[in-house]
């Protein structure tokens, strides 16, 4: 018997298990259209709504919904209403300024365009067939409970369907869009849930933005098992211990800029002689860069939390490789169990790796993405040889992954990738501006950091604030340089090419990897 994997699986069966006994979502408090606490019988109701609306809309299976907001309750039902019920949902980094957004939603082709009230100005200008806020009256009907045993237009289960368009900067000045399909986002979630030990015992709080990689998978795992989630729309390292205490948070994700705001908020609580909660119940999955050994062993020893490392990419769903320290580490010291697990990590259940001549690690998996959308020679390049090139660099040692280096020109800072193409042709857009390159550099708190190397026009005069700024006004702030660097020229190869690993070298100095 072959039974298509879809993402509605998850929430049939956490509404069909634990109803309206069991608080499925709080949702954050005092901001508009919060849904306060809701049960999985009515989280269930008001997804299954949300497609009946969708159907009198006109909207047909296979067409895409955008929506661009920090966490809520609305977003994580999104999930479930768009994609559980046979459309494509296409979560927007609500960070992004307004074309890169208008881009997204036009080349995504979405018909519907969800935007959360706190955006709605600087989103103005984009639009889409059919628009609407998330605050709880232009968007009332579409979030409306389902009325008794109405059910939507039938959709044939197909786990090769897209569920998702997840667009990530790269290579290239514009977005890609990453196809994951059904079956993509379902393995994912039960092998992230496996490796994870997500139970229905567990409360997750959502500190991972829920548009990147639809929060890794961990709102389908969490949801599958019937765990409570608790929505956080800001980051703040006092607001999330406060609410590890006050709901009985087990588990959280996050980039190493969150566990660096969590150490901040647990040592002024420590100055004021107030408890640190979460010792002994609380884990935290990390990923989008390695964060120092030093600030894991912070996480374990200071917090009490267990650590644990993943590695992946928006085009992996995202899971490849898991470093959960196993129980032959018991007995190591704190500084040495932390280096081990500074590794990204062993190949995940059903993944393979491997590294091939040049240095480039690649994978094979289940979850590796259907393609990117009408970019069919990107796509091609990417699954060159039946592989998924990463585009990072790395080595084995044994079974563990180890990244050293970013081989595409990409930089990741908090957890963000940011194209150093794009803002590349950003800079050069200042008349000022004769070359630039930009790379990424360590950095303490974002892991790295966007650093341009500009060449002035003969002539031309610009400081380093004036050049800052020019990016921040055109491009997203957190993919604008944080600092610039006028140079003479740039080194170039015979051919006229940019060697970045050069560039990088000076900074990178005295560090056994090129990542941060």
């Amino acid at each position: 018997m072959h039974v298509p994997l879809t993402i509605g699986d998850f929430l049939e069966r956490a509404a069909l298990v634990h109803g309206a006994d069991r608080v499925a979502i709080v949702d954050e408090p005092d901001v508009p259209g919060s849904l306060g606490a809701i049960t999985y019988a009515e989280m269930h109701d008001r997804a299954r709504g949300m497609a009946l609306a969708l159907d009198a809309m006109g909207v047909a299976h296979g067409e895409r919904v955008a929506i661009v907001s920090p966490n809520s309750a609305r977003f994580l039902i999104s999930y479930f209403g768009v994609s559980g019920f046979g459309r494509i949902l296409v979560p927007v980094n609500f960070r992004l300024n307004s074309d890169e957004v208008a881009y997204i939603v036009e080349h995504s082709g979405a018909s519907v365009l969800l935007v959360d009230p706190e955006i709605e100005e600087s989103l103005a200008g984009v639009s889409a067939k059919v628009r609407l806020l998330l605050d709880g009256n232009e968007d009332a009907e579409l979030f409306a409970p389902a009325p008794g045993d109405a059910q939507p237009a039938r959709w044939e289960g197909d786990e090769a369907a897209t569920c998702s368009i997840n667009y990530t900067s790269g290579t290239t000045a514009r977005p890609k869009g990453v196809q994951l399909t059904h079956r993509n986002c379902w393995l994912n979630a039960a092998v992230f849930g496996w490796h994870t030990t997500v139970s229905d015992r567990d409360t997750l709080l959502h500190t991972l933005p829920m548009f990147h990689c639809n929060g890794w998978g961990m709102p389908y795992a969490v949801t599958a098992m019937g765990g409570r989630h608790v929505v956080m729309r800001k980051i703040d390292g006092e607001e999330i211990l406060a609410r590890i205490e006050r709901e009985g948070v087990t588990m959280l994700c996050g980039a190493p800029a969150v566990v660096a705001a969590i150490l901040g908020a647990a040592a002024a609580r420590r100055e004021r002689g107030e408890e640190v909660p979460g010792r002994g119940t609380v884990r935290m999955v990390v990923a989008g860069a390695p964060p120092p050994s030093k600030t894991i062993e912070a996480v374990e020893t200071e917090l009490g939390w267990e650590f644990i490392q993943i590695y992946g990419l928006t085009e992996t769903t995202p899971l490849l490789t898991i470093n959960r320290a196993p129980s032959e580490w018991d007995d190591l010291d704190s500084s040495a169990r932390a280096s081990m697990l500074s590794r990204a990590g062993v190949p995940a259940v059903g993944v393979r790796m491997r590294i091939d001549g040049d240095g480039e690690i690649l994978a094979r998996t289940n979850h590796v993405f259907d393609g990117y959308w009408e970019q069919p020679a990107e796509t091609a390049k990417a699954l060159e040889g039946g592989w998924f090139h990463t585009g990072d660099g790395g080595y084995l040692d044994g079974p563990y992954t180890v990244i050293a280096d970013r081989k595409k020109d990409v930089i990741i800072t908090g957890g963000e990738n940011v194209s150093s193409i794009e803002v590349e042709d950003c800079l050069y857009q200042h008349a000022a501006v004769a070359e630039a390159a930009v790379i990424g550099v360590p950095d303490d708190k974002w892991g790295e950091t966007v650093k341009a190397l500009v060449v002035l026009r003969p002539g031309a005069v610009a400081t380093e604030e004036e050049l800052i700024e020019f990016c921040r006004a055109r491009l997203a702030h957190f993919k604008a340089p944080t600092s610039v660097e006028l140079r003479d020229g740039l080194t170039r190869t015979a051919t006229g090419k940019l060697q970045k690993y050069k560039l990088r070298q000076t900074y990178w100095e005295g560090q056994d990897r090129k990542v941060n």
